[in-house]
């Protein structure tokens, strides 16, 4: 996969080359590249953004700086496989089942906006000329820029390419993994530390009970912390100490779907 990075800020993005992304960029499992907008502005100031049209405070970026620089960077405008990305506290929320998804694609390319954002027809030109256009949030607060949301949309996304994570059965097992849970917690030695003990179950090297256990767990604080993942469950994938699980925590199974007493 190729991923494109379009910034004002290009040195923000340098901590991808840490950890599992920066592994995969020298492994050659992740081709991403980090471009400086700037490059593609025609003053000798480097010009990126002006005045809003019918006024306001703050910039706005401007379309024809940013249209250069996608022109150069988008390989193949409207093939399949190819997505612009635009962060945006207007966007749709960017979810796991997102990053699962956009980890089968050819390319991404990420446009970072800063100040009060980019000109709409920006988005519009590409959505009209037959580029896959996705404007995602990482959550209901404002940003300073793109750039926070595009470390979260790389490595979130880069992790799930083939070779990046060391044990593929830990992406099924994590947090907003594919069973749409909260990960159940997690203990290492030593197994009394400051009074506290680890489960005993964890203990007994049995792994049925460890994974029921687990699984328990993994329901408890999704109904606790997160009851609108909760909702969402299949009934059908829902045995009976699962609904047990969720009869304690205030919910109903039926085939109607999961529900709060």
């Amino acid at each position: 996969m190729r991923i494109d990075v379009v910034s004002i800020f290009p040195d923000y993005l340098a901590a991808l080359d840490l950890s599992l992304v920066g592994k995969a960029r020298t492994a050659g499992l992740l081709d991403l590249r980090v471009h400086d907008l700037r490059d593609w502005a025609t003053d000798r100031h480097r010009t990126v953004d002006d005045t809003p049209f019918g006024g306001g405070a703050g910039m706005v970026m401007r379309p024809d700086v940013w249209s250069r620089a996608l022109d150069d960077v988008i390989e193949e405008p409207g093939a399949p496989g190819v997505r612009l990305v635009v962060p945006t506290p207007s966007g749709e929320v960017f979810t796991q089942r997102t990053a699962e998804a956009w980890a089968g694609e050819r390319q991404l390319v990420v446009a970072c906006g800063r100040y009060e954002g980019i000109d709409a027809r920006v988005v519009e030109h590409y959505r009209a000329t037959g580029v896959e256009v996705s404007e995602v949030s990482i959550g209901d607060y404002v940003l300073n820029g793109g750039e926070v949301a595009a470390l979260v949309v790389v490595e979130a996304v880069g992790r799930l390419l083939p070779g990046v994570v060391g044990n593929p059965e830990s992406l099924v097992e994590e947090s907003h993994g594919a069973a749409g849970l909260l990960e159940y917690p997690v203990y290492t030695k030593p197994a009394d530390w400051d009074g506290r003990e680890v489960p005993d179950v964890l203990l007994s090297g049995h792994h049925g009970r460890i994974a029921r256990w687990r699984r328990d767990q993994a329901l408890e604080r999704t109904a606790r912390r997160r009851p609108d993942l909760v909702a969402r469950l299949d009934p059908a994938t829902l045995d009976r100490s699962d609904r047990d699980v969720l009869a304690r925590e205030g919910w109903v199974v039926d085939d109607d779907g999961v529900r709060p007493v």
